[in-house]
């Protein structure tokens, strides 16, 4: 079982003057799910070497089980400081494709076409494609058959109201709840910050941190069924 995780390399938020990045939680708790499934996990970005972390989510207030556990493991912090060039990446097969959030997502991956080439390729095969909080923005350009890959399918993605709730509305270049609407998507979601993961077919996504155990256990129920 291959997985490959994809994290941005954008460290800017907006023109604030503030730095932003990926989510330390939306990418290690997901890891640890995979890892302790016993998957090989392959990771990428789109300039490779070390993603930048948002700050906030560094934040003491922020920690979970997981975040501790990554941060007291050397191995791990090793492979992340040295990611792959996703273009490079890109080229290899994978059981499935993961994408953590952060805020960066919305600036670089949302716009990548080898981001968006994988996951439609990946998507194709009838393989797994996971994404939690911001890394639903990676559907912007997606497309199966001409159509936006995701319209008719049940997804969920940061809310419109959690971004309110972080004072970003007016700074983001697209809100992902609206994004994943006008593209014909069949959004839902809990209150905000609650946990709360979609399976439709072999897309998987996850609302906020809170959801991402959830949204790497249905990426591996996937995996397991088709076994």
């Amino acid at each position: 079982m291959k997985i490959l995780m994809v994290l941005t390399s954008h460290d800017q938020l907006g023109d604030t003057g503030r730095k932003t990045g990926f989510w330390l939680e939306e990418f290690a708790a997901p890891y640890y799910a995979f890892k302790d499934a016993g998957a090989q996990i392959v990771l990428a970005s789109p300039k490779g070497g070390q993603p930048p972390l948002d700050p906030k989510s560094d934040d003491p207030d922020a920690q979970t089980d997981a975040t501790r556990r990554f941060r007291a493991d050397a191995r791990a912090t090793d492979a992340l400081a040295h990611t792959l060039p996703l273009a490079d990446a890109a080229r290899a097969q994978y059981d499935a494709v993961f994408y953590p959030g952060g805020h960066g997502p919305l600036w670089d991956l949302a716009e990548d076409k080898t981001s968006a080439e994988l996951i439609e390729r990946t998507y194709a095969a009838g393989k797994p494609v996971g994404a939690v909080c911001h890394g639903p923005a990676v559907f912007r350009h997606t497309r199966i058959k001409g159509e936006p890959l995701v319209r008719g399918k049940r997804v969920t993605g940061f809310t419109n109201g959690e971004e309110a709730a972080v004072g970003l509305t007016d700074v983001v270049p697209f809100l992902v709840e609206d994004m994943l609407k006008a593209h014909g998507a069949e959004y839902s979601k809990k209150a905000d910050f609650h946990p709360y993961a979609v399976t439709d077919g072999n897309l998987v996504t996850g609302q906020n941190p809170a959801s991402s155990v959830d949204a790497a256990k249905a990426v591996l129920a996937l995996l397991r069924n088709e076994d």
